[in-house]
This record gives structure tokens, C-alpha cells and sequence, in this order.
């Protein structure tokens, strides 16, 4: 309740920005915005842009859907509907309290899970995207972190309906945010893999995630292949994310000029071709770009790499006056990022198979975005992670420190601290 309440008292803060008319309300959850408008205007799962364009793939339909509910409650682009979507957001946020306890109880112990717990609710990132971005970013952290809590399970579960449920849930994760998946299926993997090794059932129960998921995606596949005559497995707009990153301006993490919401040849080459066609051919051109400048491509590579782990890109005048609070991000996100390594290899170095989820999760949802290109809230839902090892290493250090001064004294405290 504490998390929630803090959240809420935000949204006052953030509110006036999103009722900006400017634009027919683009700051009103872009993309998002425009999709929910569109369902509840009767035309169905279309027009993410400026225009009546036909049906889209751009976004999985999960978080359009539940803003399309607040739409038709509350009015399109309202105040009212503003405030019931960011409310919900503040929820999501809030209750991600719970996973994080969760996470950091099963690895590290009582005490690191209710600091870390408390942590989550005071933390500056939980709190300013919950009540401040209309997107699918909260609901995403929420997921994974739940749905990382449930991997944790199934080296243990040879219940089908156990697999089977976490085949569901991951489906109904990834049509929320499909890059969720980039963590997800790595770490069920290595769950399955552990019991493989361990001679445990594995073939049947893998094939019941494998089933669950399948059925929960299912529809949104034949419906894409309905609309586009072709295999669109969640999102059509790859090729739009590969360009935005991959055409030789690096001048921002996410540089204007390139993205038909915010540029008049990109849009008017978008409502000729179509969102298909759009699509493919900023895919060839990124790619047409990466192939002529491979250590371009690398160096561009490095620097998402760097940013996502450090929150910095550039001190350049031009680049800070558009990213004023990035000095301040640069401090927090690489302090985090380095406690969060810090407790990741003492926890490897306590009981690296017990960790190696938290390795693969850590190391492996980001990859991507490394590639294509980054936004600061991309990294956001693996927050929770970052903060669980940040507080275990703080702990752990503190722990550490106080043995040494007093070691009987304080051994019990120490063994719940690096407890495995």
C-alpha cells in the first residue's frame, strides 16, 4: 500500500503533459494511444499513426486492449481516462513488491527479501515510469518478475498443470511485451536442463510449457496472418527498430528523423507503402547500412551496450539539452548496475547453479536492444533483478564487515545473508 500511495501522489506531477493536445494528443501513450482510440472507435486493431492506415501488427494487443478499456469508460484522451490508466499503472508497479520479495527470499534470505522489497517501493525508476509513461512498460515489469519467481519453480515441479500454467503465462507475457521472451525462454530452458540432469520427467512437462504457450498465442498469430496474409509471430515494426538505430546517426540513443511518428517523409512513405511493406523496407535499409559499415556497427553496438548498464551516452551541449536528467541517471543506473554485478558474483561464487537464472535473465534480455536500438526504459523491467542483487550485495558486504569485527556475534546474520 506504501508503494501504491507514493505512485499516486506522482500522478499530479505527470498529468498535464498527456493531456497536450498537441499533435491530437500524441503524448497521450503514442502509438498505444492510437490503437485503443481506434478500438473504441469500432474500427478494430489499426491506425497506430496520425491516420486511418488499416488493421496493424505494430504492438501486441494486451496493453492497447486494457487502455481501450479506460477509453471507453472514461473518454478517449480525457483526464479522467488519463488518470484511471496511470492509476493502473502505479498498481502494477506496486504489486511488483511482491515478486521482488519473492525473488530475493528464495535465493538470499529473509532479510534481503524485505529490504529488497522495501527498496522496490522507494525506488526513483519504479516510481517515475509508473506514474509517468502510458505504456506497456509496468505491466511488462510486473510479468516478468512474477513469471521469473515461477521458473524458479519448475526444476522442482513434475506437475504438467504446473508447465502447463507457466506455458500459458509466458504467452500471455509475451502479448504484452514480446522481449520478454528473450529472458524467459533461456531461463525455462536451463530449469529444464536441470532436470534432465538430474534424471527427473522433463519431455512431458517441457512439451506442456510448449503446448501452453502455443495455445495462448495462438489466435494473435492467425489473426496477424489473417490480416497480412503472412507469418507475423507478435509485432511487424523489427525492421523499423533495427533503421531507427542502423542509419549512421548517432547523435542520440534514439535519434528523431527516421521514425514516421515524428517525420513527414518517413509518414508519407509509410501511408504509400503500407505498414507490411514500410516495415521490410526499413529492415533492408538498416541491414543494406550495417553490411557497408560493419565497424560502424560495432562501435554503435558497443555504445547501446554501454548505455544500457550505464545510462550514459554522450556530454555532448546538443545531446544533454534534449536528456537534462541524465547525469543524475548515469549516477543511479551505473551505481545499481555495479552492486547488482557485485551481488551476482557473490551469489555465482556461493552457488553458482543456483544462480545461473539470475546470470542467463541478467545477460540475456537486453541483448536486442544492443542491436538495434535503446531507449531508457527498455531496461526497466529487469529492474527488479537489478535491485534484488544490489540489495544482496549491500547486505552481504555490511554482513561481511561486521564478522569481521565480530564474528560470533554476528554468524547467524551472516548465514542468512549469503544463504543458499
Amino acid at each position: 500500500m506504501t508503494a501504491w500511495l507514493i505512485r499516486l501522489a506522482v500522478i499530479p506531477v505527470t498529468l498535464p503533459d498527456h493531456l497536450n493536445p498537441d499533435r491530437d494528443h500524441w503524448r497521450f501513450a503514442g502509438e498505444t494511444g492510437r490503437i485503443a482510440r481506434s478500438i473504441v472507435e469500432g474500427k478494430g486493431f489499426s491506425s497506430p499513426l496520425h491516420a486511418d492506415t488499416g488493421p496493424t501488427a505494430w504492438m501486441t494487443p494486451v496493453f492497447p486492449t486494457i487502455l481501450a478499456g479506460a477509453f471507453s469508460v472514461f473518454g478517449v484522451y480525457t483526464r479522467a481516462s488519463a488518470i484511471a490508466i496511470l492509476a493502473l499503472n502505479t498498481l502494477f508497479s506496486a504489486l511488483t513488491c511482491i515478486p521482488v520479495f519473492l525473488i530475493a527470499r528464495r535465493r538470499f534470505g529473509e532479510t534481503a527479501a524485505i529490504w529488497a522489497g522495501w527498496t522496490w517501493t522507494f525506488f526513483p525508476y519504479a516510481i517515475h515510469f509508473s506514474a509517468d509513461f502510458i505504456w506497456a512498460t509496468t505491466l511488462t515489469t510486473l510479468l516478468l518478475a512474477a513469471l521469473f519467481v515461477y521458473a524458479l519453480d519448475l526444476e522442482e515441479s513434475s506437475r504438467i498443470i504446473v508447465w502447463l500454467g507457466f506455458g500459458l503465462a509466458c504467452g500471455f507475457g509475451a502479448l504484452t511485451d514480446p522481449t520478454m521472451l528473450s529472458a524467459l525462454i533461456p531461463v525455462a530452458g536451463w530449469m529444464t536442463y536441470r532436470r534432465f540432469k538430474g534424471r527427473y520427467r522433463w519431455k512431458a512437462a517441457s512439451a506442456a510449457a510448449v503446448l501452453g504457450f502455443t495455445v495462448m498465442v495462438a489466435p494473435w498469430f492467425i489473426r496477424n496472418f489473417d490480416q497480412f496474409h503472412t507469418f507475423i509471430p507478435f509485432r511487424d515494426n523489427f525492421g523499423l527498430e533495427l533503421y531507427v538505430g542502423n542509419n549512421g546517426d548517432l547523435s542520440h540513443f534514439a535519434p528523431s528523423g527516421h521514425h514516421p511518428s515524428d517525420t513527414a517523409d518517413e509518414w508519407r512513405e509509410f501511408q504509400q507503402q503500407g505498414e507490411l511493406a514500410y516495415m521490410q523496407h526499413k529492415k533492408q535499409q538498416a541491414t543494406d547500412y550495417i553490411n557497408a559499415h560493419p565497424a560502424w556497427f560495432v562501435y554503435a553496438t558497443a555504445r547501446r551496450a554501454l548505455y544500457v548498464w550505464t545510462n550514459f551516452w554522450s556530454f555532448d551541449p546538443q545531446y544533454l539539452a534534449q536528456e537534462p536528467a541524465d547525469p543524475g541517471n548515469i549516477f543511479l543506473c551505473t551505481v545499481l548496475s555495479v552492486l547488482a554485478l557485485a551481488g551476482l558474483w557473490r551469489a555465482y561464487r556461493t552457488s553458482p547453479l543456483a544462480t545461473m537464472p539470475y546470470v542467463i535473465a541478467l545477460f540475456c534480455f537486453p541483448l536486442v536492444y544492443y542491436f538495434t536500438h535503446e531507449e531508457d526504459y527498455y531496461r526497466r523491467p529487469m529492474d527488479p533483478i537489478f535491485v534484488v542483487l544490489a540489495v544482496y550485495a549491500v547486505i552481504a558486504w555490511k554482513a561481511a564487515k561486521a564478522k569481521a569485527l565480530e564474528p560470533e556475534l554476528v554468524e547467524e546474520d551472516v548465514e542468512e545473508a549469503v544463504y543458499s
